[in-house]
């Protein structure tokens, strides 16, 4: 009898289409879309695969504008009456920047799912192959609907815009540290625990990539906020201090950035909480608000720099820009 799904696997490379090369003793993009697929046993019992050969890079390699590209073929698939869902194997070193910039740039009420492994198949307990299947199992279901972009690696599945690369070698790495995952896959069922309440979808087709993230540590001072300005950035990503405060000698730079109408978003470099003007000295969250720093919620660094390239795209209005972030989140 013939399956009722169809899913479209979007091949991009990562370490899921890894093996060691003899000669420099390392892992390297090797394995063809067929030869990964030949190792997901059964899984033609659950749906139809259709191999989408998209690129064999390793995730450092990465761009923005491939990732514009993914997304252009991802909405093309879902756009298909006879495609139920898409899985898209990926390097986890990128991964949550991709499937967080498709989960802003998509909106389906089909599945789209990402996944990745954490070992190359010449390593004993290749994570690949079971992965890829979670995730084909979690794409022909239909309780995987209207929930964005899903990230299923070690048989958890996770929003991609919580989910973060926690630890470089363990299986179990992708965590959604401050709300835990969504559900997990069982059996070859997916079950969620939980729903999510926001949803954030911004309409473009293309991407601003002069946008730096800069880490902020103490005795940090103007000269690299300066740095990207005048190299031409067109946004800034700030990874602030605790509750959202810098060190006093950035003020300097973050008020030169602003001034020449750069936009400066601030996250926090803690792994758990959102950002608030909760204090008052130089370079706190209240000075902060007070030069126009946006606030950018709970989002880490690398999120908050994906989202801001994709609103300068449609806009660089700073109130726009500015609910874009802070809607729902902050109310002054």
């Amino acid at each position: 009898m013939a399956n009722t799904h169809k899913v479209a696997v979007v091949f991009t490379g990562g370490t899921i289409s890894m093996k060691i090369d003899p000669r420099i003793a390392a892992a390297i993009p090797a394995l063809s879309s067929e030869e990964i697929m030949s190792m997901v046993t059964n899984i033609d019992k659950f749906a139809d695969i259709e191999i989408v050969n998209f690129d064999q890079i390793p995730g450092p390699h990465m761009t923005p504008s491939r990732m514009m590209d993914l997304a252009k073929i991802v909405k093309t698939l879902v756009s298909r009456e006879d495609i139920t869902g898409v899985v898209i194997t990926h390097g986890t070193d990128s991964l949550e920047e991709t499937a967080f910039l498709l989960d802003l740039t998509i909106h389906t009420e089909k599945p789209v799912i990402v996944v990745g492994a954490m070992r190359s198949s010449s390593e004993l307990g290749y994570d690949g192959p079971s992965n890829l299947s979670a995730a084909i199992c979690t794409a022909i279901s239909d309780h995987a609907k209207n929930r964005g972009v899903l990230v299923v690696m070690n048989t958890e599945v996770n929003a991609a815009s919580e989910v973060t690369k926690t630890h470089t070698l363990s299986l179990d790495t992708f965590k959604s540290m401050e709300f835990g995952p969504l559900g997990i896959v069982d059996n070859d069922e997916v079950i969620f625990y939980r729903d999510m309440t926001k949803h954030h979808h911004i309409e473009t087709d293309t991407i601003e990539p002069n946008v730096d993230l800069i880490k902020c540590v103490v005795g940090m001072d103007s000269r690299l906020i300066k740095c990207c300005v005048d190299s031409g950035a067109k946004g800034l990503v700030l990874e602030a201090m605790g509750r959202g405060n810098v060190p006093p000698m950035m003020m300097e730079g973050i008020e030169y950035a602003i001034q020449k109408g750069i936009l400066v978003v601030m996250v926090s470099r803690c792994p758990m909480g959102r950002v608030l003007d909760t204090y008052g000295y130089e370079g706190a969250g209240r000075s902060l608000r007070n030069l126009g720093v946006i606030f950018g919620g709970n989002f880490p660094g690398q999120k908050a720099r994906i989202k801001l390239m994709l609103a300068l795209s449609v806009t660089q209005n700073h109130e726009t820009i500015k609910d874009i972030f802070e809607h729902g989140l902050y109310h002054k």
